[in-house]
């Protein structure tokens, strides 16, 4: 009988078909290097601590895919191809799910599947997976998280808290709720596009996954300089607005709770109209929700009014 690790790198080279990966046959893929660089970013999916136990393993593998898509966004980066690392567990109609999904999801964000491994996984643990994606970094360079200047408006491409949301529903901590938000947890569609459109017209950029308030905080820290959120002004979605009211609370965990995969961007005020339009071209919801600020203090205001900092900002490991 066939090893569930080679049934697994069957499945996978059914979908592995650029040339670079080499059938899945060799011990690396080759890709040529590109002019003007390349961008590599690599992210996990650990059971239970980005993903429910019993959410389902195509959606598993669409999020594994999306979180990777959303860095490269982030980057101005063009896709070039990625490599999958998959620790067995549960069991083989597990892993045929997640193939499928693997495969939509590629297809989809329109990005090859060049090789990575697989590892037998102990008893009982939690089902890990990684992904490294590769893509091509836009001529004028890809932005970082360190270019945001005192006086640029900080801007967000998309409403925030519909993941978090979906997440409060699936562990039964919200009644109710529209699929959408179950959705928008489970397969974030991060906007490449987009990402590539802003890449010339930012000064800083990075996408939301942990949280809009911790990550704009880190912008701010990596830069030098400070910035200041109108919680007001941060966008949500009509299907959150139908199960939760417009408060302080909601905004709070709506800029906390992470996986919105939007993208979090910094601009000089004259790019205003050139950044409106770029997001109305390719499908964004671009929103100023603050600016940079020279004393290097992090402050939110709702309403027209000074308000204190919460807690927790968003999420961290440890």
């Amino acid at each position: 009988m066939t090893s569930r690790e080679s049934a697994l790198i069957d499945a996978l080279r059914m979908i592995a078909t650029h040339p670079a990966a080499r059938g899945l046959a060799d011990d690396a893929a080759v890709l040529p290097v590109e002019a003007g660089g390349l961008v590599l970013t690599h992210d996990m999916l650990v059971e239970g601590v980005h993903f429910l136990p019993d959410d389902p393993a195509d959606s598993v593998a669409w999020k594994l895919v999306a979180v990777n898509m959303s860095d490269l966004a982030a980057k101005g980066a063009m896709p070039l191809g990625v490599l999958t690392g998959h620790g067995l567990g549960r069991d083989r109609d597990w892993d045929s799910l997640f193939v499928e999904g693997l495969a939509d999801a590629l297809r989809i964000f329109n990005v090859p599947l060049l090789g990575g491994d697989t590892v037998a996984m102990p008893a009982g643990a939690p089902v890990t997976l990684g992904l490294t994606a590769i893509g091509r970094a836009p001529e004028c360079g890809a932005p970082s998280r360190s270019g945001a200047k005192a006086g640029d408006d900080l801007w967000v491409s998309g409403p925030l808290g519909d993941a978090g949301a979906g997440l409060a529903i699936r562990q039964g901590r919200m009644d109710g709720g529209l699929a959408s938000l179950v959705t928008a947890y489970q397969r974030p569609q991060p906007n490449l596009p987009l990402g590539q459109a802003l890449a010339s017209l930012v000064s800083a950029m990075a996408d939301v996954s942990d949280g809009l308030l911790i990550d704009a905080r880190r912008i701010a820290e990596a830069s030098g300089c400070g910035v200041a959120v109108q919680m007001d002004a941060v966008p949500l979605s009509d299907a959150l607005m139908m199960v939760r009211p417009d408060s302080w609370e909601t905004r709070i965990e709506a800029t906390t709770a992470g996986d919105d995969y939007v993208l979090l961007f910094t601009a000089a005020p004259d790019r205003r109209q050139a950044i409106e339009a770029a997001s109305s071209r390719h499908g964004g919801n671009a929103r100023r929700i603050g600016c940079c600020t020279a004393d290097r203090g992090f402050a939110l205001s709702w309403r027209g009014g000074a308000v204190p900092l919460p807690a927790r900002l968003g999420f961290e490991h440890g």
